[in-house]
């Protein structure tokens, strides 16, 4: 039987974790920032509008 992975190895439950949880953070902060964007895109358009009017 081997021993298991160091903390380093990348076979290793927490650099699972640490990828997964990466990977998910970069999600939900590109969601947000989508959003964000999205949201400053549609006052803009908003306020260009009125100012043609």
């Amino acid at each position: 039987m081997t021993p298991p992975p160091g903390p380093y190895a990348g076979t290793s439950t927490l650099a699972l974790v640490a990828r997964v949880s990466a990977f998910s953070f970069g999600l939900v902060y590109g969601n947000l920032k989508l959003k964000y964007l999205r949201g400053q895109a549609k006052k803009h358009k908003k306020a260009e509008a009125k100012a043609h009017h």
